[in-house]
């Protein structure tokens, strides 16, 4: 059948399963929102107030349903807001694909109107990137961009579209998607052997599990791998979700404001076997000292991440899903009993806690999200920003289920976490979503409370209010002799009267006696389907606990902060 280049898009999004796309409009694009308006009974576009948001919610709606992500965004200026977003999915391995216009072929390299070279730009933080200039190759670029997204280490890929070619018509051939296959090395079952020997002679063996474990499904496998060789296990902030955390054997984070019990177990073990994971800067700190005294392995589908910056005993590169699986049958059922008991002794005496600042009244992030964990029954989508709540989200958060914790990890983007929450209830609209932040990444998102309000998108904004830039306060406080140059934010906001001004409700949390009827009245509210801000005042001193200095020793954690 003869269709136009954007009704080839289109088909082609359908194809892939993608029926939902967010997006911001503009000139280039005016063909394919054209079409959108004809295909409005098969696509739900969802218009954000800003296009990195577009880009969030992309991201937000993959990593929490498993689906690839799917942003549109005109030319220059709209192609470029998504360069975050991109760069946040590509480094956190988030499918996403990010559709953009540019200026017709006949222009390009003119420094025509909202031109730029999109490709040129996005090189860097995406798996894959083309420019169409053939109607003709239109189809087949956008399958192929599909299945780079989610083939092998999942990642961002950007399809540029020349205005001329979403107007050009041709001949369109449906297809069936191409099945994703993970091509394993034709080693791959003597690497596995290998770590199963290595994994049999522990006495105390340590798992560490990432956001790989997730990405390919495999929450179910390695609950039975971590009962089956009975050992302690860690998730990274990724990998959060992939292991229910209130179960005995879960000791928490590990690294900048991983547990106490997560280092010790780390000093004490002796295999360390890591699961889709690569062992960043705010893991290992410092590589030259990080697990020294013990055995690694190394299990990951990147060969690119073997031994890039901590050198394994062993690894096995492939579908990490596989491997799991495989090890699963090669080994016997043990029982590490006294391993384990010290474990629950860590645990019982360095639990994770805070203290009172000012008053004995106040608004402690910790009995704020565990009252929150309390009445979802720790089934919420939670999603946030970066900073101090982000770490105080992933401490105090019980999650039960995979695919329920969304926060930007590699990139650390600061304004991620409402567009995030936008694309999880899209993605999932029966479940409860809250976004936790922080005042001073609200800032940089808050106009996207008007997307919540236009498409009546019943999220709960959390926002711990202190006035100041806390996680970079805090490292002020820590290595720059207490100088907090520019943290103190003090917008005088009335954050009751912005929700008002923005069509949605508004909820104040300042005593501790605030807390469970303020949070019950904003899941109410979310049930009922509408959206909530929720202002949660804390002191400006309370801290991220424990903590390791960059590039300090993982094992020799801070547990303490002087204020004064």
């Amino acid at each position: 059948m003869k269709l136009n280049g954007s009704e080839i898009l289109l088909e082609c999004l359908l194809e892939q399963g993608a029926d939902i796309v967010f997006g911001y409009p503009g000139g280039a694009v005016l063909n394919i929102y054209d079409a959108l308006y004809k295909y409005s009974d098969k696509i739900r576009h969802i218009i954000t107030a800003h296009e990195q948001a577009a880009c969030h919610a992309a991201d937000g709606f993959a990593r929490t349903t498993g689906k690839t992500g799917v942003v549109l965004a005109t030319s220059g200026p709209g192609a470029t807001n998504l360069v975050t977003g991109i760069a946040t999915a590509n480094m956190d391995s988030i499918p996403l694909v990010a559709i953009t216009g540019n200026v017709g072929t006949a222009a390009l390299g003119q420094d025509s109107f909202q031109e730029v070279d999109i490709c040129g730009i996005t090189m860097p933080i995406t798996k894959h990137n083309f420019i169409v200039k053939d109607v003709n190759d239109l189809a087949d670029t956008i399958r192929e961009a599909f299945y780079i997204a989610n083939e092998g280490r999942k990642g961002a890929v950007l399809i540029d579209i020349p205005k001329d070619v979403t107007a050009a018509v041709t001949d369109f051939e449906p297809k069936k998607p191409s099945e994703i296959i993970n091509h394993n090395p034709d080693d791959i079952n003597e690497q596995i052997e290998r770590a199963a020997e290595l994994i049999k002679s522990a006495e105390r063996p340590f798992v560490y599990a990432g956001g790989g474990v997730v990405s390919c499904g495999a929450e179910g496998a390695l609950g039975e791998f971590v009962s089956r060789i009975d050992a302690p296990i860690s998730l990274s902030l990724m990998g959060q979700a992939a292991f229910y955390n209130k179960e005995p054997r879960y000791v928490g984070m590990l690294g900048m404001h991983g547990t106490k019990t997560a280092s010790l177990a780390l000093k004490e073990c002796d295999l360390m076997i890591v699961l889709g994971s690569r062992f960043s800067d705010r893991v290992a700190l410092n590589t030259k000292t990080f697990a020294k005294h013990t055995k690694v392995i190394h299990i990951e589908i990147d060969p690119a991440e073997i031994g890039k910056n901590v050198a394994p005993d062993c690894y096995v590169n492939g579908d990490l899903k596989y491997v799991i699986q495989k090890l699963n049958e090669l080994l016997p059922q043990v029982r590490h009993p006294e391993w384990i008991a010290q474990i629950a002794e860590w645990k019982k005496k360095y639990a994770l806690t805070m203290s009172p600042i000012s008053r004995e009244d106040e608004v402690l992030p910790n009995e704020v999200i565990e009252k929150l964990n309390e009445l979802t029954d720790a089934k919420a989508i939670i999603t946030t920003e970066v900073g101090q709540h982000q770490m105080w989200a992933a401490q105090f958060y019980d999650f039960t289920e995979p695919r329920q914790f969304a926060s930007s990890g590699g990139l650390g983007t600061m304004g991620y976490g409402l567009g995030a929450s936008i694309g999880a209830k899209i993605g999932n609209p029966d479940k409860t979503v809250v976004n936790i932040a922080g005042d001073g990444s609200f800032f940089m998102n808050c106009n996207e409370l008007s997307t919540l309000a236009k498409h009546g998108i019943a999220t709960i904004e959390l926002v711990f209010t202190n006035n100041v830039l806390g996680m970079v306060r805090q490292w002020q406080r820590l290595f720059y002799d207490k100088r907090f140059s520019q943290t103190t934010i003090d917008r005088g906001t009335d954050f009751m009267k912005l929700a008002e001004a923005f069509g949605i409700e508004g909820v104040r949390i300042v005593n501790k006696e605030d807390i469970e009827p303020g949070l019950k009245k904003a899941l109410e509210l979310s049930k009922q389907g509408r959206p909530v801000l929720v202002e949660c005042v804390i002191d400006k001193d309370v801290n991220v606990l424990p903590m390791v200095p960059a590039g300090g020793d993982v094992l020799k954690p801070i547990m303490e902060l002087e204020i004064d």
